[in-house]
């Protein structure tokens, strides 16, 4: 059974989501950021269960979708680990903003 990693990145995204939910209603926030993270334990289990990202073919990044977000993630090889790279809103162009954030050619 792999682990789960969440990047800085990640996690910052996950604040952001967060800040911006905490708005209207900071407990709606925390159970909505709980669901998002329970909703990526699967994949400790079945880490290629989330599809390939067809935006950015070629990079072997998959995701898993939480309502409205792209949760974004690689697998590291040897050890079946997964690690969260991104937490991206679906509305938002996934190629533009991973390869921004990320310096992908």
């Amino acid at each position: 059974m792999g682990k789960i990693r969440w990047t800085a990145k990640a996690s910052s995204n996950l604040h952001a989501i967060h800040d911006y939910i905490a708005k209207d209603s900071k407990i709606y926030a925390t159970c909505f950021i709980k669901s998002l993270i329970a909703a990526t334990e699967k994949l400790e289990i079945m880490p290629r269960c989330g599809r390939l990202v067809p935006e950015l073919e070629g990079y072997s990044f998959r995701e898993v979708i939480y309502r409205n977000y792209r949760i974004v993630y690689r697998i590291v090889e040897a050890k079946e680990d997964v690690e969260i790279l991104a937490v991206v809103h679906g509305a938002r162009d996934m190629e533009a903003a991973f390869r921004k954030e990320w310096n992908l050619n």
